[in-house]
């Protein structure tokens, strides 16, 4: 994995992030959700943060939690049990401050049994950019490894 360094980051989403505010067109959710699938597949919890509020209120599955630091943690878990975590995330509809994407990802456990999980999430976005509510429902499924989809 690449060395964090959070002042480039930063420097990055800046820029990136700067014309993907609400209310959104068809190009700036497009661009969202791909800045989104490149964040989660750098697997780092610091970076992947950065897109949130400070504030942001989440449901992954059953787990329901606020602000960016609970935010860190679920992702340090999620990644330590999901190994060689591979994401694809499709924009599914738009429309204001709102974005819906499905989404597929590939991962492996300690036992190097091998994972497919799908799902759809839903994302509300401030003023700024910056994601206040993620609500994500999802399925996880076994699969051998020669029928990945996701490779690094």
């Amino acid at each position: 994995m690449a060395k964090f360094d959070k002042n480039t980051v930063n420097d990055v989403d800046i820029k990136t992030l700067s014309p993907l505010f609400p209310p959104f067109t068809e190009e700036t959710a497009r661009a969202k959700v791909k800045a989104a699938e490149d964040a989660w597949n750098s697997c780092n919890p610091d970076r992947v943060a950065l897109a949130y509020t400070v504030d942001s209120q989440w449901r992954n599955r059953t787990e329901f939690f606020t602000g960016r630091e609970a935010i860190k943690d679920f992702l340090r878990r999620k990644w330590a049990k999901e190994l060689d975590y591979r994401l694809m995330k499709e924009l599914w509809a738009y429309t204001g401050d709102r974005i819906s994407v499905r989404f597929e990802y590939e991962w492996q456990d300690e036992t190097n049994q091998w994972f497919r999980t799908h799902g759809n999430e839903h994302w509300e976005f401030n003023e700024q950019g910056l994601m206040s509510r993620r609500d994500m429902s999802a399925d996880d499924y076994l699969i051998q490894e020669s029928e990945r989809r996701y490779r690094f």
